[in-house]
């Protein structure tokens, strides 16, 4: 029988030796009356970029959907197979959060990927390709640009496409309904792997505007 991974045991034994244990009570009720998480947050698989630790969030306090690129597609009732769909589904029908967080970050290996036109597929299936034709259209308007330089266009992508998925959320009728009713916020933002800087997306201009500590 393969070993279980050690660091990962070894980082449980710390978790219910200390936060565990100051939160003990905090989990108890969660399990007998369920979650009721304040927001949702849509982010990337990538392991730099966890929504917990950058918010010091709880347990029960945020619902989140991770896939490659922190992306939202557009809603599509084709009864196939919808992730982030579902998950998005759920937390607004079920859990009745009030906010919704689209946030991306800087050197996002899936818009990276995007960015690159000699990009060849990980697998004959080749699911991230066909995941990030989600901004096919912004990518190649891009890499045409030639004033912009090769990190200026993944953030430039890394931004668009938070855009593009807070669009494809309200492409959601449950979504779009509640949004307008005022029971419902959207927001965008952007997390800075290399210093932490927290950039958040007015919602007037659209503009990312860097959060001060």
């Amino acid at each position: 029988m393969k070993r279980f991974p050690t660091t990962l045991l070894n980082g449980y034994r710390n978790f219910m030796s200390g936060r565990y244990v100051d939160e003990r009570e905090r989990y108890r009720v969660l399990a007998d009356q369920g979650q009721k998480p304040h927001t949702l947050v849509v982010a990337c698989c990538d392991s730099r970029a966890a929504p917990e630790t950058i918010f010091d969030a709880g347990p029960g306090e945020l619902f989140v959907v991770r896939n490659v690129a922190n992306m939202v597609p557009p809603y599509e009732p084709d009864g196939q197979y919808h992730s982030t769909s579902a998950a998005l589904e759920f937390a607004v029908q079920a859990l009745r959060v009030r906010d919704i967080i689209v946030m991306g970050h800087g050197r996002c290996g899936g818009i990276r990927a995007a960015l690159d036109p000699n990009a060849e597929p990980l697998s004959p299936g080749d699911f991230i390709g066909k995941w990030m034709g989600l901004v096919s259209t912004a990518a190649e308007q891009l890499q045409n640009n030639s004033v912009m330089t090769a990190t200026e266009r993944q953030t430039a992508l890394e931004r668009i496409s938070i855009r593009n998925s807070i669009s494809n959320l309200r492409s959601f009728p449950c979504v779009k309904i509640l949004e307008e009713r005022g029971k419902l916020q959207i927001h965008g933002a952007w997390f800075d792997i290399a210093n932490g800087e927290l950039w958040i997306m007015d919602p007037e201009t659209r503009d990312f505007v860097r959060l001060e500590p």
